[in-house]
């Protein structure tokens, strides 16, 4: 399982022109889900990323995570970020989740998410439209 962290002031999902998530100071968290991946490395992902320190403290240092600094997550499902990229010009996406699986992944993530901290969600396999203002910018690749 891959997470894609962003810190953000603002960041929201738009489906079809229909805003579906939405959410101000927090992270913008892209997950990607893997061939192999199960409750236990979805489990670990969440404290990976409920615990991450991205956000600054009083002296400037990246020392606080997202529930410290009270800030909210919006979960996107992105297949994409599985793909092997490591010849030619075009990714390949054999090393991704059946979409089946990485649904029930994806929304096992998000609803665990969900009742540690305020978490707002993309459309999995929708057509989305991601908009964020990332803060710093910091961004970050997690693996579980």
């Amino acid at each position: 399982m891959i997470a894609l962290i962003q810190r953000v002031s603002e960041s929201s999902v738009t489906v079809e022109g229909e805003i579906v998530g939405q959410i101000g100071h927090g992270l913008l968290v892209l997950l990607g889900v893997e061939k192999g991946d199960d409750e236990a490395k979805t489990q670990r992902m969440v404290e990976r990323v409920t615990n991450y320190r991205v956000f600054e403290d009083q002296e400037g240092k990246m020392n606080l995570n997202v529930k410290q600094v009270g800030g909210s997550l919006l979960v996107v499902s992105q297949f994409t970020l599985p793909a092997d990229t490591k010849k030619g010009t075009r990714a390949g996406f054999s090393r991704g989740a059946a979409p089946a699986d990485a649904e029930r992944l994806y929304d096992l993530f998000a609803d665990k998410c969900e009742a540690i901290l305020p978490t707002e969600r993309g459309r999995f396999a929708a057509d989305m439209k991601v908009a964020l203002i990332n803060d710093g910018p910091v961004t970050f690749w997690l693996n579980a």
